[in-house]
C-alpha cells in the first residue's frame, strides 16, 4: 500500500453542522450552530460519484453534525442527485428518529447506524444542549427503527476499557438488537482534549474480552475483531500483504460549503497556521474527481502524512494491520502529520490485535 488512490470508495458528506446533542467527547467545533449544504454541493458530489458508482460498489455516509437535524426535506433535496446505485448511510444518536423518519429510511434505502455507548450508565456523556441525559431519547429511536423491522448497526466509544467493560457491552448490543458492532476507544481529538492514555494490559483485556463474549454468542458483527481475524488468518496463509488496498482510501469529506478533506473527517472545520484549513478544494469550483486526482501533491499535510506512513512501515511491525494509522490522530495528539505512534494505535489497533492473540492463546485446545 503505497500512496492515496484517485478513487474512494465511499464519501463522507455533511448536510449540516448542528448536533442537538452535546457530548463531552466530541470532536466537532461548530455543532451549535446550523450551517446546511446547498443541494448545489450535492450535484456537484454527484456528478463526479455516479459514474464511480455505475462500475462499482458505492457509499454516500450522511455525518455531522447530526444529519437528522438538516430536516427529511433538506435530506430528501440533497440525496436527489445521486443515481439509484448509490448506496446511502447515515450515523446517528438515533434522538430524533421516530416513524417518519423511519418511513424516510425505507423510502430511501438508507442504511442506519446508532451511536450508543451502552447501557445507561455507560452514556453519561451523551446529553442534550440543557445538559439532561439522551439516553431515553436514544433507545426511543432504537424501539422505533425495530418496530419498522429496520436493521441497524451501532457505534460505540468506550472511555473506560476497565475489566467487565466489554462484557456488558456486549450483551447490551445483544439485547439492543444491532446487527453490527463497531467500537471506538475515546480519541483525543479536534475540540475534546480529554487524555485517551491506558493501562497497556487494561486495553488488551478489554479487547480479549470482547472477543470472548462475542465467541459465546457469535450473533453480532464485530468490525474491529472480525477485521483483526481476517489479517491474522492472511498471516497464517502467507497472503497478508494483498489484505490492505494498493492505494489509501481518501475517504473525502464533503462539509456543508463545498470543502473537501481527504482522509480523516475528523480535521474538517479546523484551520492551524502551517496547513491552513486542511481543505483540498471545493467542489463548487472543482470536481470532486479532479481534487482527489492531485490531492497529495497539492496539498502540504497530505505529503506529510505520506512520509509518516512510510515511516511506519519501515518502523512497527503492526503496519501490515493498520497501515499507518489516521491522519487526525498524528494530527491532535502529535500536532504533525509525519510521527508514527500514538495513543489511538496503542488502543485500537496494537492492543487491539494483541487482544485477539490474547484471547486466542487462553483458549488454545489441549496439546495445541
Amino acid at each position: 500500500m503505497r500512496g492515496m488512490a484517485a478513487v474512494p470508495s465511499y464519501v463522507v458528506m455533511q448536510p449540516t453542522t448542528l448536533c442537538n446533542l452535546d457530548c463531552a467527547y466530541c470532536y466537532l467545533p461548530f455543532r451549535a450552530t446550523d450551517r446546511r449544504m446547498p443541494v448545489a454541493v450535492a450535484e456537484a458530489v454527484a456528478a463526479s460519484v455516479n459514474p464511480w458508482a455505475a462500475s462499482a460498489r458505492f457509499s454516500v455516509v450522511w455525518h455531522g453534525g447530526e444529519p437528522l437535524a438538516a430536516g427529511r426535506e433538506q435530506l430528501a433535496a440533497l440525496m436527489v442527485p445521486f443515481g439509484p446505485e448509490v448506496e446511502h448511510h447515515v450515523q446517528t444518536n438515533a434522538t430524533l428518529i421516530d416513524d417518519a423518519w423511519c418511513e424516510f429510511f425505507v423510502a430511501h434505502r438508507m442504511r442506519v447506524s446508532v451511536s450508543v455507548d451502552g447501557p445507561r450508565e455507560r452514556n453519561g456523556d451523551r446529553v442534550t444542549r440543557s445538559g439532561r441525559p439522551a439516553y431515553d431519547r436514544i433507545v426511543r429511536g432504537v424501539a422505533a427503527l425495530r418496530r419498522h423491522d429496520l436493521p441497524f448497526s451501532a457505534l460505540a466509544v468506550v472511555n473506560d476499557p476497565a475489566p467487565g467493560r466489554a462484557t456488558e457491552l456486549y450483551d447490551y448490543c445483544l439485547d439492543l438488537g444491532c446487527e453490527v458492532l463497531g467500537v471506538n476507544i475515546e480519541e483525543t481529538e479536534g475540540v475534546n482534549t480529554r487524555t485517551n492514555a491506558h493501562d497497556p494490559a487494561v486495553v488488551t483485556g478489554f479487547w480479549a474480552e470482547l472477543v470472548a463474549a462475542w465467541r459465546r454468542q457469535p450473533r453480532i458483527h464485530l468490525r474491529e475483531v472480525e477485521w483483526s481475524l481476517r489479517y491474522a488468518a492472511a498471516v497464517l496463509d502467507g497472503n497478508a500483504d494483498d489484505l490492505l488496498p494498493r492505494h489509501l482510501d481518501p475517504i473525502p469529506t464533503v462539509a456543508y460549503d463545498g470543502s473537501v478533506v481527504v482522509l480523516s473527517p475528523e480535521l474538517a472545520g479546523f484551520t492551524d497556521p502551517r496547513y491552513g484549513d486542511f481543505s483540498s478544494g471545493n467542489v463548487l469550483t472543482t470536481p470532486l474527481h479532479a481534487i482527489l486526482a492531485d490531492a497529495a501533491e497539492r496539498t502540504t499535510w497530505v505529503g506529510e502524512f505520506l512520509t509518516g506512513v512510510e515511516a511506519c512501515r519501515s518502523s512497527c511491525p503492526y503496519f501490515g494491520f493498520c497501515g499507518g494509522g489516521h491522519a487526525a490522530n498524528r494530527y491532535f495528539e502529535l500536532g504533525r502529520f509525519d510521527g508514527t505512534e500514538t495513543e489511538h494505535c496503542r488502543n485500537s489497533k496494537i492492543r487491539l490485535l494483541e487482544g485477539v492473540l490474547e484471547h486466542a492463546r487462553n483458549h488454545q485446545s489441549p496439546g495445541a
